[in-house]
């Protein structure tokens, strides 16, 4: 085991996981607010702050030992959940929904930023700096948006698995008639133990290596 190489992919990595787990749940509450639900924002959750979102396990620990062990093509993690009360919305199911979407969203949007700094911004600068200036500055920023792109691509299209409670499956559930969504929503106790057991049969990476793979070459075209 390289542990140079571990060491540096940790380096590289620490930041664009935090930025996207912590940014996916505020995205959340943010939404929420401005669909009329002000319980992230009364309870101080609508900030950038790490500290009011970090969760030990699902923000540092687990992603970084899942993006290390896979060499950087897996990630999977979360911060602490943002909360939502639907009853404060004037159509729950619909904005429910909304709100749910908006993570994987703000993961594909942080995904398509830092492609266009990289292909863009970084790369330019790379042709026209000092080889020093490339070594010590402007490679290992390179790395960490492509760290970045990678991390965010796959957290977003990971939730977006219908199974509550991932953010798909609430997204599904505000989707469907209402015994449907009655009947999905009662898979929610049981909906991470389904996922990990998806991940380790290997019988997701038939729909999400594939969506992962899609949505990168799209970037690389922007």
């Amino acid at each position: 085991m390289d542990f140079g190489h571990i060491i540096q992919q940790i380096i590289i990595s620490i930041v664009p996981i935090m930025l996207a787990v912590i940014l996916h749940e505020v995205s959340h509450g943010y939404v929420a607010y401005r669909l009329g639900d002000p319980t992230a924002k009364m309870m101080g959750r609508l900030t950038l702050n790490p500290i009011s979102h970090i969760d030990i396990l699902g923000t540092i620990l687990m992603p970084l030992v899942l993006y290390v062990m896979s060499d950087g093509s897996f990630v999977f993690g979360y911060a602490k959940p943002v909360p939502i009360n639907a009853y404060n919305f004037k159509n729950p199911k619909r904005d429910m929904a909304i709100s749910a979407a908006a993570g994987p969203v703000t993961n594909i949007i942080i995904a398509m930023i830092s492609m266009l700094l990289l292909k863009h911004i970084l790369a330019p600068l790379a042709d026209i700096a000092e080889l020093s200036t490339v070594t010590t500055i402007l490679n290992p920023l390179a790395l960490m948006l492509r760290a970045c792109i990678i991390i965010n691509v796959v957290l977003a299209v990971f939730n977006m698995i219908p199974i509550p409670p991932l953010d798909g499956g609430r997204v599904l559930t505000g989707m469907l008639p209402y015994r449907q969504a009655m009947a999905l929503s009662r898979i929610e106790p049981y909906g991470f133990m389904i996922v990990i057991l998806l991940a380790v049969t290997h019988i997701a990476d038939f729909f999400i290596f594939p969506v992962i793979k899609m949505i990168l070459r799209l970037l690389y075209m922007l």
